[in-house]
Parts: structure tokens; C-alpha cells; sequence
């Protein structure tokens, strides 16, 4: 456990130092976030890239505390393509399709490593107790395994709409991966949980509201790739029998949020791709919360589902049933009373 407090603090102090320097990078190749809309709601232009000290914190921390194997150089190897993409993204927009084919690539490479979800709970079993705990997907496992992996790495892209928002809500879901792997005794994945819950909150003192630098697509990309795949290698490549609820409940809000906005988009006819402001923290924001409020309410709402996917590391059938009907119905519950809310103000709401 020594080596891991270890792991955590080199990512934390590295992240934390080298942000400074990220800061006068992103100023001098004009990744700048410009105020240009109504629809932002910072009034100065803020520098981006800051996803780069969140890459620098966990790779420092990896490459000195981690031993290296195929299945992480391939995991490394996708972080680097997924960054790459992210600091041209943050200078000028890429389209969506490029960032689409490039997330693919990076999916490819984590694959060809060995890191894929072989298999899922089988709800038979969890209802009748007498079939196999799990199903084996075989070829499958590629296509759902690209994508979990595609998916999670947009997700928190759509919910970076506010200062401090994606970055505290990836580190509650990775140190939520990171508990859940303790109890399974994997201190494998424990390590990489920590190490990069460690480089975001290094990042974190000047990301929160005033912003002094915003993460872009740079740093919302790597931290949705690295969650999704540290799930893989840890939570869902188990055959624990509730294992495919654990991760949906550790980066919950992210991919809650994500499905909203699928359905959302489709019923009024627009692309996916197309941005909206009817995100949770939009809603949050149209009820009249301010910045800050807003964010802690969404880390709130994460570290209780985060604390829910702790207790299904050991939960019962019954338990685990109890819990997701829970969260459903508070769900439900929330959308619909955001669902009727109007916007306070026209400048309030942001792009994402």
C-alpha cells in the first residue's frame, strides 16, 4: 500500500507543478477559449490544454511506479494517440468525425494489448440461481469493448461544461475504482485507479471555479479513456456476479448524462453531435444555481453513486436490486423536475 500513497503523490505533485507551465504553453500556441458567444460563461478568455498536466502527473507517476507489460504499454499507447488528437483539437476544432476515428485507433491498440471485456453477468443466474454466473462473449467482446471504451471517452467530454465539473467527477469515479479493486485484492488496477485520481486533483486547484485553465478536449478525452479502461482491466474483466452494474454506478453521471442527451437529441431530431443546453449542469444553472453550486451538487450526486457501486462489490441479489430501483426512481424523479425548469437567464447556459 506504501508504493501506491506513492504512486498518488508523484501524480499529484506533478500534475500540480507542471500545470503553470502548461499554462504559458497553451497561451503561446493560441489555445485559448475565447468568450465569443453567449452561451460561455466565462467572460475573459481562458487558456486550454490543461488535459496535458493531467497526462504529464499520470505518466511520470506510471513509468516510476508501475511495472510495465504488453497489456499497459497498449493502454499507454492509446494515451498518447487520445492526447495527441486533444492538443490539436484544443489550437483548432477538429470534426467529429476525425475525433471519432482517432478514439477508435486508440480503442484498437488498447485491444490488441489484451484489455477486453470477455465477458458479463448473466441475468439468469442472478434470477434463478441455477445457469452459468456468466456469459462469454467471445468475438464480441471486440465490438462491446470498443464501444464501452468510445462511449465513456465522450462522456466526459459532454459533462466538461463548468469549471471543475469533469475533473472532480472523474476523480470521484477513479477513486471509486480504485475501493472497488482494494476489495477485489487487485492492487494492480488499485495503483492506476489512484495514480490517476492523483493527477486530475493535482490539476484541480486551477481548474475549479475561477478557472485559470480549462482541461479541452486534451484532458476530457484522457480521462474518459483511462476510466473506461480501467474498468476493463479491473471491474468487468471479473466474473463477480454484479460486475457489470460497478463501473455504470462509478462514472454514473457521466454516461446518465450522455444517454439523456442521445435520447434528447433524437426525439427532437438533431445529430448527436450537435451541441444542446440541456445537460444536467445546464439544468442546475437554470434553476438558478451558481457555478460552484452546481459542481458540488453533481460531485455529490457522483460519490453517492460511486458509494452504491462500492456496496455492490458485496451486495446480495435482493440489495443490489433495492439499489438500482433506488437510483432509478431518484433518477426519474430529477429529470422530471428539471425537465420543467426554465432558464433564470439567457447567459447562464454554456456550450458543450
Amino acid at each position: 500500500m506504501e508504493k501506491i500513497y506513492i504512486a498518488f503523490l508523484i501524480a499529484v505533485s506533478v500534475a500540480y507543478l507542471s500545470t503553470p507551465f502548461v499554462i504559458k504553453l497553451a497561451n503561446r500556441v493560441g489555445a485559448i477559449d475565447v468568450p465569443k458567444d453567449s452561451r460561455r460563461v466565462h467572460t475573459v478568455p481562458i487558456p486550454r490544454l490543461g488535459g496535458i498536466a493531467i497526462f504529464i502527473g499520470f505518466m511520470v507517476a506510471v513509468l516510476t511506479t508501475v511495472k510495465m507489460d504488453t497489456r499497459l504499454i497498449s493502454v499507454l499507447a492509446g494515451a498518447v494517440i487520445i492526447v495527441t488528437m486533444g492538443y490539436f483539437d484544443d489550437i483548432k476544432p477538429l470534426s467529429a468525425k476525425v475525433k471519432l476515428l482517432v478514439q477508435i485507433v486508440a480503442a484498437v491498440f488498447v485491444m490488441y494489448g489484451g484489455v477486453l471485456v470477455v465477458r458479463v453477468t448473466n441475468p439468469m443466474h442472478l434470477i434463478f440461481g441455477d445457469a452459468r454466473q456468466s456469459i462469454e462473449l467471445g468475438m464480441w467482446a471486440y465490438p462491446l469493448t470498443m464501444v464501452w471504451i468510445v462511449g465513456v471517452t465522450n462522456a466526459i467530454n459532454l459533462i466538461d461544461g463548468l469549471d471543475g465539473l469533469a475533473a472532480g467527477i472523474s476523480t470521484i469515479s477513479a477513486l471509486t475504482l480504485a475501493a472497488v479493486a482494494s476489495f477485489t485484492g487487485d492492487l494492480y488496477i488499485v495503483t492506476l485507479a489512484a495514480i490517476l485520481a492523483g493527477s486530475t486533483i493535482g490539476f484541480l486547484p486551477y481548474n475549479f471555479n475561477p478557472a485559470k485553465i480549462f482541461m479541452g478536449d486534451t484532458g476530457s478525452l484522457l480521462l474518459g479513456y483511462m476510466l473506461a479502461v480501467i474498468s476493463i482491466m479491473g471491474v468487468l474483466k471479473s466474473a463477480a456476479a454484479l460486475s457489470i452494474l460497478i463501473p455504470i454506478f462509478a462514472i454514473g453521471l457521466p454516461i446518465f448524462d450522455t444517454l439523456m442527451a442521445i435520447i434528447r437529441r433524437g426525439l427532437s431530431g438533431k445529430s448527436f453531435m450537435e451541441a444542446d443546453k440541456g445537460h444536467l449542469h445546464h439544468k442546475l444553472l437554470d434553476i438558478g444555481l451558481s457555478q460552484k453550486q452546481a459542481v458540488l451538487t453533481l460531485y455529490s450526486i457522483s460519490a453517492v453513486l460511486g458509494f452504491g457501486a462500492v456496496v455492490l462489490v458485496e451486495a446480495t441479489l435482493k440489495v443490489a436490486i433495492v439499489l438500482v430501483i433506488a437510483v432509478f426512481f431518484l433518477a426519474s424523479m430529477g429529470v422530471r423536475y428539471l425537465g420543467h425548469t426554465e432558464p433564470k437567464t439567457s447567459d447562464s447556459n454554456i456550450e458543450v
